[in-house]
């Protein structure tokens, strides 16, 4: 039985859509979370791969291969949201506020704020499906997956995507998750699973257009407004893809949210 993670946002639908209902095979089990639930289920061994956050490659570098799928933007990736009442180089000591599910976009809004706009605010946790941090006096607010995409911002406030803004200044894409497998799943759970994904990824292709009919609803957003949404990510971990997530992977660990790391090993899908 291979124990496979999904993350229970939209954006993970192009790559497990196959896995997730009737066409499931028997021999897989699908736990379902949010980033960081996923990532500590990785971690304890309770799951053998999951789409998880990227800056957890580097803090379990010795214990996870990579698959070469990602869940990554060339520029504005559209549910990565930064929500601020004045411009982010004016936040220093300000109070901005961080979602429990977040992980790897925590990091990156660290990146940019201290790296790129010079600025060292307060940081607070809220629970985005049912808090309201402006209400709580926040200057600012990280907002991730369906509900940054379904997010209007308050009066007086801007909206600023994340992935448009690494992509400004640094000119790489960025990944968001990676699909990370534990080193401890036996060689031949690894060839069928690599199978699996492969295999609904180009279920998924072949039938878009009536899977976002039926996910339109699930995750508040019109059909056509999901398909949009699903072609401007990048599933496939290529070299520019690489290459961006090696120089956040460096300033993260310059900031010291996890060690520095070798060159990923990435494990070819069937």
């Amino acid at each position: 039985m291979i124990r496979l993670g999904h993350i229970d946002y939209s954006n993970c639908i192009p790559v497990h859509a196959q896995l997730l209902g009737p066409e499931a095979p028997p021999d897989l089990m699908v736990l379902r979370g949010v980033p960081t639930a996923l990532n500590q289920a990785l971690a304890e061994g309770r799951i053998d791969a999951a789409p998880c956050s990227s800056i957890e490659y580097a803090r379990h570098a010795a214990e996870y291969r990579l698959l070469p799928l990602t869940i990554a933007s060339r520029g504005a990736v559209q549910s990565i949201l930064f929500e601020c009442d004045r411009p982010p180089a004016e936040l220093a000591g300000a109070t901005v506020a961080l979602p429990t599910a977040s992980a790897t976009s925590i990091v990156l809004l660290r990146i940019l704020l201290e790296r790129h706009w010079q600025v060292r605010p307060r940081y607070v946790t809220f629970g985005q499906t049912d808090e309201d941090p402006f209400r709580s006096g926040a200057a600012a607010a990280l907002w991730i997956g369906d509900v940054a995409l379904r997010r209007v911002p308050g009066p007086g406030r801007a909206l600023l995507d994340l992935g448009a803004e690494w992509w400004s200044w640094t000119g790489l894409p960025f990944a968001f998750a990676l699909w990370q497998v534990r080193r401890d799943l036996p060689a031949a759970e690894l060839r069928r699973l690599a199978t699996l994904l492969a295999a609904s990824r180009r279920w998924f292709r072949a039938r878009e257009a009536e899977l976002a009919l039926a996910y339109g609803p699930t995750f508040g957003l019109a059909p056509h407004r999901l398909r949009r949404y699903w072609d401007s990510l990048v599933y496939d971990l290529a070299d520019d893809v690489l290459a961006g997530l090696r120089r956040f992977l460096d300033l993260a660990a310059e900031l010291g949210e996890a060690p520095p790391v070798p060159e990923p090993e990435i494990v070819l899908l069937a």
